[in-house]
């Protein structure tokens, strides 16, 4: 093809190269991008709510969660692992972050659980019932004293039985109320046996040790002041619970750390115990003022005996209303078993070639009455009960709120 006269060819141009496009790097699409709010690290709190939801749902307040998070085995330097100083700080994150429960809205706005707004005519009423009806006892079986001795069993076997009734209406509500589900079911078999112990036992005993008892003719010899007494003990019981979980609770609301806790709620322990004592001690003495048997037969022990059994349960109580039932059970099988292994002994020396093992029994009850038999075994479960309560009781687990409604129907 020829190129028109005076026409400039035209050269053919080279292809040109094309510009390459952008590279596609992650950090240009970065910047790019509106950036999103910084997160920062991953959130670890979050996998604690999840792993405690439903005991953060459901807790009344702060102090109920730092008390179960510690029950599960978290402290202050887990809590640091979480970016908190202590348990404490940790459970108000958690506090703020898990939207309460439809049905605790009412315990998350302050207002007390239905027990706790219960009248407290009716719960100190509850508290005195025992002992009414034990003296109501004591009173109608000395009124069948001329009765034929069927009725007077009779009668003091019905009153036993609504005594019972009555001691265990009166744990099933105040703050001798179990809160913290169920425990050892052998607990009413021992403290069936160091109660029936201290009211017949210094007779059996002595019996024993007389080569008796000859039943059927022997009647039976009740301490009846030591009886009233302990079931009237049951209203002040209540009353230093009260006391000492009240004040435990507001040392807990206070505290910022486990360790300070526990140094506030030591003290209380020993002082509740021995306010009890004092009232204890003013409803034997007005007891044996009443109706005797309490400084009489049983020796120079005896006051100390059925002081000493007061004191081991209401510290039995006070562990099992605070969730340690099996301690309680085991400081009351120990006293249990002692009373058991004196009146067993006696009964082994009697059969013929065993040597004399009773004589350690006898030698004590020579020196201060049979009363000391109950007063060594239950001063001994007292004291351990005691030590292990100055341990036990000073964690945020054995003080957080009652739950509401179910407790109600735990057995005492």
């Amino acid at each position: 093809m020829s190129t028109p006269e005076g026409a400039v060819p035209h050269a053919v141009a080279p292809p040109t190269e094309r510009p390459a496009p952008p590279v596609d790097r992650p950090a240009d699409r970065a910047a790019d991008r509106p950036a999103p709010p910084r997160r920062g690290p991953a959130d670890p709190v979050r996998t604690l709510m999840h792993r405690h939801q439903e005991l953060c749902a459901r807790a009344v307040d702060a102090l109920e969660i730092a008390a179960g998070l510690e029950a599960h085995g978290v402290t202050d330097r887990t809590a640091a692992r979480f970016r908190h100083r202590d348990v404490f700080s940790l459970a108000e994150e958690l506090y703020a972050r898990v939207p309460r429960a439809d049905r605790d809205t009412a315990a998350a706005d302050g207002r007390p659980p239905a027990p706790a707004r219960r009248s407290r005519g009716v719960r100190a009423a509850l508290q005195l019932l025992p002992g009414a009806v034990c003296a109501a006892t004591v009173a109608a079986v000395a009124a069948a004293d001329t009765a034929p001795p069927a009725v007077r069993a009779a009668v003091g076997a019905a009153g036993t039985v609504l005594v019972a009734l009555a001691v265990r209406l009166a744990l099933r509500s105040g703050p001798l109320r179990r809160r913290h589900g169920g425990g050892p079911r052998t607990t009413v078999l021992w403290v069936c046996w160091t109660a029936g112990y201290a009211v017949w036992g210094d007779w059996l005993l002595s019996q024993l040790l007389t080569g008796g008892p000859d039943l059927p003719h022997a009647a039976p010899r009740a301490a009846v002041a030591t009886a009233v007494a302990l079931t009237c003990a049951l209203a002040p019981a209540a009353g230093c619970a009260h006391w000492y979980a009240r004040h435990a609770r507001r040392r807990l609301a206070t505290s910022r750390g486990l360790e300070e806790l526990a140094a506030r709620v030591r003290p209380l322990l020993p002082a509740a115990t021995l306010l009890f004592l004092a009232a204890l001690v003013a409803l034997l003495l007005g007891a044996d003022a009443a109706f005797g048997a309490v400084f009489g037969a049983a020796g120079p022990a005896a006051p100390v005996a059925a002081g000493a059994l007061g004191v081991l349960l209401f510290l039995a109580r006070l562990l099992t209303v605070h969730g340690f039932p099996e301690a309680a059970s085991a400081g009351l099988a120990s006293a249990a078993a002692a009373e058991y292994l004196a009146l067993t002994l006696v009964l082994i020396a009697r059969l013929p070639g065993v040597p004399p093992l009773d004589a350690p029994v006898a030698a004590l009850t020579t020196a201060a009455g049979t009363a000391a038999v109950p007063a060594l075994a239950c001063t001994a479960a007292a004291l351990g009960l005691l030590g292990y309560g100055l341990r036990a009781l000073t964690g945020a687990c054995a003080h957080s709120p009652a739950p509401a409604g179910p407790a109600e129907g735990h057995r005492p």
